[in-house]
């Protein structure tokens, strides 16, 4: 896990140099074991390392190949690189590091080489023979990765948007349609960001650029129809999956350093921890944060599951007081502006200081197994009386529902009136923090295509193929997972050097899950396929809890603690005439007046990017 940042085509070398260690520079957070630089005639590659396989100099990037014809960064691990060396036995290998894997692979089979690899991970590979620059991304979106090609024919990119404003050669200019895009859904959807001149590479895909080229492809897409076996046997499904996780969590046990395992004590990390006892040779470490609040506490789960599976349990105390003191830290760590995630970067930090680099995680478990309530909303709304309503009636009835001041209600009058009853008309509302009405009255151009309806659109024939709730696990991946959950989960963690490894996130268990029947996947009770797919390995205090997960008092802590700071944000964001002051006041009044119309997520959002717009003195 590291940063990579590079530049194709700057003519002037001694500025190639000093911009490429500036973006090096403001990656230092997510490696701070070494830096490294390769610059040459039109092409500069930089790196800043977190040690996790090979520990020794050798292994520290840019690497080259023994004839100095290649040269590449990579950011993330490859977890099946003993594989891969394996089957490139005749390589001159000089290190044991999972780059040099990649080099080697690339070496042989050129772009086709990202078919051998599972893992996660951002790289770039520099032929200096062909003068060709290589730019690629894991297939479902893990690892960032940004790039930009100014007026002159630069390319620049980068781990971080930030690591890209850095170097002076693109506009910190804010997007306007992204601004509508993020009021909806706390993020913008890839492949455009919230900077006006920076685009985020999509998951699965590559660049290949030279003097005269610039291509961009697609190697991996997850409603790519494939093949399965047994899906007609339910015990089969089952076996198959469990087998899949299990190879899935083995995989993510290789390191040369201290790991361990976030474990709330809720079903996906409880499995994941389950999984890692029956593989690893000596017992699983693992890491929980408790709380003396009961309201918030999931330490008795928690507790439980490190006794049934005898791990080396740590229990990460926190109070409230402790989010407070860490909030601005966490507001500095924002690369690009979220919603959500401060609680990511506390407890990150948190398992970092205890000694731990690598952290196995149960994300992506509601996103494959049905896990949200928005699963069955879907299949009733496809199923039931809705699609059976003539538009023009279900317009009339969206004029109504449109009426309230309440978002939630707006939110509904999205979904009534869509055009279409299916995953393009609804699923973009089912994920909204904001109605489209909400962000047409802030900023005026909310009646556009979002980013993820336009996505879906494009791709609605392919995943029409699958069975409906793979439908919306699919939805959920390109969208919400990429864009919110897995970028936060980076950012956060990386701020602290840590490394987050999603079992539920290989590809060829996703693979496999996607063509799942309907009535194996239904959650009879939360994700029963998972449970009795690895039964009997949770207890059923852990199956059949309540689902807590963070629930931190942000509503009180709005109007109380961190009033000032909110209020200085509401005047800053108000001041810079980019969205309606007068409606950005009145909410927050509104809000403070304790009116239930005006919830403090709402808000929270527009002050996260007041902060991140001064922090990053971005221009709108």
């Amino acid at each position: 896990m590291c940063g990579i940042a590079g530049i194709f085509g700057l003519d002037d070398k001694i500025k190639t140099t000093e911009v490429i260690k500036l973006m090096a520079k403001s990656l230092a957070h997510r490696g701070p074991d070494a830096e490294g630089f390769f610059v040459d005639d039109g092409i500069a590659l930089g790196h800043r390392r977190l040690s996790i396989i090979d520990l020794s100099k050798a292994a520290d990037q840019p690497q080259f190949d023994l004839m100095g014809r290649y040269s590449i960064v990579l950011n993330g691990e490859i977890y099946n690189y003993r594989d891969v060396r394996n089957k490139i036995p005749d390589y001159p290998y000089r290190t044991n590091s999972d780059t040099e894997a990649v080099l080697a692979a690339y070496a042989k089979y050129g772009p086709e080489c990202l078919g051998l690899l599972n893992g996660m991970f951002a790289l770039a590979i520099w032929d200096g023979q062909r003068k060709e620059l290589f730019v690629a991304r894991d297939r479902l979106g893990v690892k960032p990765l940004y790039y930009a090609q100014t007026s002159g024919g630069v390319l620049v990119f980068a781990s971080e948007i930030r690591s890209i404003l850095d170097s002076g050669l693109v506009a910190r200019k804010l997007s306007k349609p992204a601004l509508n895009e993020y009021l909806m859904y706390q993020s913008v959807y890839s492949p455009a960001t919230i900077i006006e001149s920076v685009s985020q590479l999509p998951a699965g895909e590559y660049i290949l650029a030279s003097d005269s080229t610039f291509s961009k492809k697609s190697y991996w897409q997850i409603d790519d129809k494939r093949s399965a076996d047994d899906l007609d046997d339910a015990k089969k499904v089952q076996s198959n999956i469990r087998e899949l996780l299990l190879r899935s969590v083995e995989r993510r046990l290789i390191s040369d350093v201290r790991l361990g395992a976030f474990l709330s004590g809720g079903i996906d990390s409880s499995a994941v921890v389950g999984l890692m006892s029956e593989v690893s040779e000596k017992p699983v470490e693992t890491f929980s944060v408790v709380f003396n609040e009961r309201d918030f506490d999931e330490s008795e789960y928690s507790d439980l599951v490190a006794r049934k599976f005898n791990t080396r349990h740590t229990r990460i105390e926190l109070t409230p007081k402790d989010f407070l003191d860490e909030l601005p830290n966490a507001l500095r760590a924002v690369d690009s502006p979220t919603g959500d995630g401060i609680n990511t970067y506390v407890v990150s930090k948190a398992t970092k200081e205890a000694g731990i680099k690598v952290a196995l995680s149960g994300l992506g478990g509601d996103e494959l197994f049905a896990g949200y309530p928005n699963f069955i909303r879907w299949m009733k709304a496809k199923n039931g009386i809705l699609p059976k309503i003539p538009r023009p009636v279900r317009r009339l009835l969206a004029a109504a529902l449109s009426l309230s001041s309440d978002s939630k209600t707006r939110r509904m009058s999205d979904v009534v009136t869509a055009k279409n009853i299916d995953l393009v008309g609804i699923y973009p509302f089912f994920r909204q923090v904001m109605s489209r009405q909400d962000a047409h009255e802030y900023c005026g151009n909310g009646h556009h295509e979002t980013g993820i309806e336009t996505m879906l659109g494009q791709r609605s024939p392919e995943i029409d193929e699958f069975p409906l709730l793979s439908q919306y696990s699919i939805a959920e991946i390109i969208g919400y997972t990429e864009n919110v959950l897995l970028k936060d989960t980076d950012q956060f963690s990386m701020a602290s050097a840590l490394e987050v490894r999603e079992p539920f996130f290989d590809y060829e268990l996703v693979e496999y899950v996607m063509q799942v029947p309907d009535e194996f996947k239904y959650p009879k009770y939360p994700k029963s396929l998972l449970v009795e797919s690895i039964a009997p390995l949770l207890p059923d205090e852990i199956v059949h809890r309540k689902k807590m997960g963070f629930v931190l008092p942000w509503d009180n802590w709005m109007k109380n603690e961190l009033r000032s700071l909110c209020e200085s944000r509401i005047e800053s964001l108000a001041g810079r005439k980019i969205i309606s002051s007068d409606r950005l006041r009145g909410q927050w009044n509104r809000f403070l007046s304790g009116s239930t119309s005006v919830k403090w997520s709402q808000l929270w959002h527009l002050i996260v990017l007041a902060e991140w717009l001064d922090n990053n003195d971005i221009s709108t």
